[in-house]
C-alpha cells in the first residue's frame, strides 16, 4: 500500500472535515450481549457491549477520487486500557483505504459498553477471561459477517494486545493474521515487580476492595500534560484529548485493584509455554523502546516461547518510540504502517529474513 498520511500541520482540520464524516457515513453501530464465558458465573447486571463496524464497500462509494480498493477482508481492533473506538479513527481510515472493513468492540468497562462500578473513571473486570470470551464472540458473530470469504485479521494494542494474545492461544484458527502492537504481555506496575504487585492485588481484593481505584491512579483531567508524551505527535495527542473532553464515556482513566489482579493473571496465562504452543496464527509484534506502560522483556519471552512452540512471529522494535507507536510523528508512522500493511497484505513473509531478533 502506498501510504499518504494525514498532514500533522492540518491534523485537526483533516480529521473534522474529511476522516470523521467519511467514517460516520460507512459505519454501523451495534450492541452485543456479553459472551457466556466457560467456568465463569453470570454477572448480576451483564448489560450490553457497544461496537462500531465500518464497511469497505460503502467507504469506496464515498471516495471523491473515484478509486476503489481491492477488498481484503475484515480487521478487528482490540484496543488498550481506558481507550475507546474513537481513538482509532486514523488507523480505521488507513485500513479502509487499503480495502479492509473494520470492526471495533468496546471492551467491558470502556467507552459506551456496560460498566460495573459507580466511578466512571475506573476500569474493573472480575476475570480476564471475560474480555477474551467477549472478543471471540464478537469476531465469530459480528466481524465474520463483514469478512465474507476473505481473511479476518486482528490488530491488538496494549491491553487489547494482551487480550488478543490470549485469544490466539485459546482460539488458534479464528484469525488469519494478527498484529500485536506493544501488547500487554505484562504491565508496568509502578516500579514494583509484577510478583509483588500480584500478591498485593490479591490481598487487597481478598479484603473486599477490588472495585476501589488503585492508590495513585487519577480521574481524567481536561488539562493535558504533554510531558507524558514527549516525542509523540502533539497534533495527534491533542486531537484525542479533545475527544475525551467532549465525550464523558471516553474519560475512563484509572485501574481498580481487581483489574490489576486480572492483568497479572492474564500475563501468567499468556506466558505459559503450553499456551504459547497453541498459537497457529502468524503474528507481527511491535515493541516500543520507550514504553512505560508494558514491559519489554515479557514481550521478548512471549516471542521466544511462541517460536519454540512452532508458531510464526515477526518481531519489530521501534527503539525511540513511546508506547502508542500510532501516536508518533509521520516520519515514524510511515515505517510503522508500511510494515503493518506489508504483513497483512502478504508482501512480507512473516518468517522472512531473521524473523526479527529478540533479546
Amino acid at each position: 500500500m502506498t501510504m499518504r498520511l494525514i498532514d500533522e500541520t492540518r491534523y485537526d482540520e483533516q480529521m473534522r472535515a474529511t476522516v470523521l464524516p467519511a467514517l460516520a457515513a460507512c459505519c454501523e453501530e451495534g450492541w452485543m450481549t456479553p459472551a457466556k464465558a466457560a467456568g465463569l458465573p453470570d454477572l448480576d447486571v451483564p448489560g450490553r457491549l457497544h461496537y462500531l463496524c465500518y464497511d469497505a464497500a460503502r467507504f469506496d462509494d464515498l471516495r471523491e477520487d473515484g478509486a476503489t480498493a481491492t477488498f481484503r477482508g475484515v480487521a478487528v481492533i482490540s484496543y488498550g486500557f481506558t481507550e475507546n473506538a474513537r481513538k482509532y479513527s486514523e488507523l480505521i481510515w488507513y485500513l479502509l483505504l487499503d480495502g479492509y472493513s473494520v470492526c471495533v468492540l468496546e471492551h467491558r468497562g470502556h467507552g459506551f459498553s456496560a460498566r460495573d462500578v459507580d466511578d466512571p473513571s475506573v476500569v474493573w473486570i472480575d476475570d480476564w477471561r471475560r474480555y477474551v470470551a467477549d472478543l471471540a464472540k464478537f469476531a465469530e458473530t459480528v466481524a465474520s459477517q463483514y469478512a465474507g470469504e476473505r481473511p479476518m485479521v486482528l490488530y491488538g494494542h496494549s491491553m487489547g494486545g494482551g487480550i488478543g494474545a490470549a485469544l490466539l492461544e485459546n482460539h488458534p484458527t479464528l484469525f488469519d493474521k494478527a498484529v500485536l502492537s506493544c501488547p500487554m504481555i505484562a504491565p508496568v506496575t509502578a516500579g514494583i515487580p509484577n510478583m509483588v504487585a500480584a500478591a498485593a492485588a490479591e490481598a487487597v481484593c481478598g479484603m473486599g476492595f477490588g472495585k476501589s481505584r488503585v492508590v495513585g491512579q487519577k480521574r481524567f483531567s481536561d488539562q493535558l500534560d504533554m510531558t507524558a508524551y514527549r516525542g509523540a505527535s502533539e497534533a495527534r495527542v491533542r486531537w484525542y484529548h479533545r475527544q475525551r473532553c467532549e465525550t464523558p464515556e471516553y474519560r475512563t482513566n484509572a485501574a481498580s485493584y481487581q483489574w490489576v489482579r486480572e492483568a497479572l493473571r492474564l500475563s501468567r496465562s499468556i506466558l505459559d509455554p503450553r499456551a504459547c504452543a497453541h498459537i497457529e496464527t502468524p503474528i507481527q509484534l511491535f515493541q516500543a523502546g520507550r514504553d512505560v506502560w508494558v514491559l519489554n522483556e515479557p514481550e521478548n519471552l512471549f516471542v521466544r516461547r511462541v517460536r519454540d512452540g512452532g508458531g510464526q512471529v515477526r518481531f519489530e522494535r521501534f527503539p525511540d518510540s513511546v508506547h502508542e507507536i500510532f501516536s508518533m510523528p509521520n516520519a515514524v508512522l510511515e515505517d510503522y504502517y508500511g510494515r503493518i500493511f506489508a504483513f497483512l497484505d502478504g508482501s512480507m513473509d512473516v518468517l522472512g529474513g531473521d524473523e526479527g531478533a529478540v533479546a
